[in-house]
C-alpha cells in the first residue's frame, strides 16, 4: 500500500459503535473514517462511491449477516477487514470470521461497551493499521513504519544466550513457528497437511486469549496431526502441535533427552504476548541443532532477533516468501537481520517439516 493516509469504514448497528470507533479512528495518525454506516446494505451504497482501506465489522447484527456480508467481500472484491463484534457464538464465531477472509478478530463485551473501546483503543487502532498492509488475496505487502512506542526484547522474559549455552541432547526434533497477521489461515494449510509422525511442533501466534483454544480445537478437526493450546509442562511428542496460549508466553525446555514447554506470565515483547522472539530464544538455548525455526506472515519484527540467535545456535531456520505471505513484515526483517537460511513458498513449507524430522541432525 503506499504511504498514504488509510481510509476507514464502520459497519455495526450500534449507535454507541459507530460514534465511539469513529472517533478514534479520526483521531488515529495516518487514518481518516470514510463512513460509519448501521448494516451491510448501506456499507455497500456507500463503497459504491468510495471503496474503503480497511472495515471493522460487526457480525452479528439484529437484520442483517456480518458474516455473509464478509464472505461475499471477500469472493467479489477481497478488502481487508477488522472483525469487532460481540460473538455472542464464543470462539467458535471468531474462527468463523477469520477462516471467511477476516484479518483479525476483537472481541466487544455486552456491556460498558463504550468504556471497553476507549481501554483498547490502542489495539484497534493497531488492527486496523496492520490490516490496512495486509495483502488479502496474498501478493505480499510493505510493512508500514514502526510504532514509535518503545518495546521490550525477550530479555524481559528470557536472559540472553551466553556463548555456550545453545545444546542439543538426544534426538528428538522440535519445531518451533511464529506467526502473526495471516497466520491462522497459514497455519492451517500447514498443519493440516502434516502426516502424523511430524516431528514435535511449538507455535506462536498473535491472537487473544479468548481464541487459541478455539483455534487449535479447529486445527486439531482439520488435521492428522493432534493440535491443542499448550499447558505448562506438556511434553512436545511427534505428531503433536502445541499451541500458546494466548497472553502468555510460550517456552522450549529440556527434560532429560526430551523437550518440555513452560507457559509463563512477563510483560509484552516485542509487543506480543506471547511473543516469537521469547519462543525462538528459548529454542535456540535448549534446543540448538535439534532445531527448526519458521517465521511465518505477520506485521512487525516480532521473531527476527529470534531466529538469528537460532541460526547462532546451530538451529535451521525458515522464512515464508513475500508472494505467500498476507503481510511480509516479520518474515522481511529476519531475512535483513540475516537470520533466515532460506525462504520458501507456504505450500512447500510441510515438505521442509517432513525431511527435518527424517534428515540427519548435520544438514549439508
Amino acid at each position: 500500500m503506499p504511504n498514504r493516509t488509510i481510509d476507514v469504514m464502520v459497519v455495526d448497528d450500534s449507535a454507541v459503535v459507530r460514534r465511539t470507533v469513529g472517533a478514534l479512528l479520526a483521531q488515529a495518525p495516518g487514518m481518516r473514517l470514510l463512513h460509519a454506516v448501521s448494516d451491510p446494505p448501506r456499507a455497500l451504497e456507500r463503497m459504491q462511491r468510495q471503496w474503503p482501506d480497511v472495515i471493522v465489522l460487526d457480525i452479528e447484527m439484529p437484520r442483517t449477516d456480518g458474516l455473509a456480508f464478509l464472505k461475499k467481500l471477500m469472493a467479489e472484491r477481497p478488502t481487508p477487514v477488522v472483525v469487532c463484534s460481540a460473538l455472542a457464538g464464543g470462539p467458535e464465531a471468531a474462527m468463523a470470521a477469520l477462516a471467511a477472509g477476516a484479518v483479525s478478530v476483537i472481541a466487544k463485551p455486552q456491556l460498558g461497551l463504550k468504556d471497553f473501546l476507549h481501554e483498547r483503543a490502542g489495539e484497534l487502532v493497531a488492527a486496523v493499521r496492520a490490516a490496512a498492509y495486509a495483502d488479502v488475496r496474498r501478493l505480499g505487502a510493505r510493512p508500514p513504519p514502526a510504532a514509535p512506542a518503545p518495546k521490550l526484547t525477550a530479555d524481559a522474559v528470557l536472559a540472553p544466550l551466553g556463548a555456550a549455552q545453545a545444546s542439543a541432547h538426544g534426538d528428538e526434533r522440535v519445531v518451533a513457528i511464529g506467526a502473526s497477521t495471516g497466520g491462522t489461515q497459514a497455519l492451517e494449510a500447514v498443519l493440516a497437511a502434516l502426516p502424523p509422525g511430524a516431528p514435535g511442533i511449538v507455535v506462536v501466534q498473535h491472537m487473544p486469549a479468548q481464541f487459541t483454544a478455539a483455534f487449535a480445537e479447529r486445527l486439531d478437526r482439520l488435521s492428522r496431526i493432534a493440535v491443542r493450546e499448550a499447558r505448562h509442562g506438556d511434553r512436545v511428542l511427534p505428531g503433536l502441535a502445541l499451541i500458546a496460549p494466548g497472553g502468555r508466553h510460550l517456552l522450549l525446555r529440556r527434560d532429560g533427552d526430551h523437550y518440555r514447554v513452560d507457559v509463563v506470565d512477563g510483560p509484552p515483547v516485542s509487543r506480543h504476548r506471547p511473543s516469537v522472539d521469547v519462543l525462538f530464544r528459548s529454542a535456540a538455548r535448549h534446543a540448538g541443532t535439534n532445531a527448526l525455526g519458521i517465521l511465518m506472515t505477520g506485521m512487525g519484527d516480532d521473531g527476527a532477533a529470534g531466529m538469528l540467535e537460532m541460526r547462532r545456535a546451530g538451529a535451521r531456520t525458515l522464512a515464508q516468501d513475500e508472494h505467500s505471505c498476507v503481510v511480509y513484515g516479520m518474515p522481511k526483517e529476519a531475512v535483513k537481520r540475516g537470520g533466515v537460511e532460506r525462504t520458501v513458498a507456504l505450500g512447500a513449507i510441510e515438505r521442509e517439516i517432513v525431511q527435518f524430522g527424517a534428515a540427519p541432525l548435520t544438514w549439508d
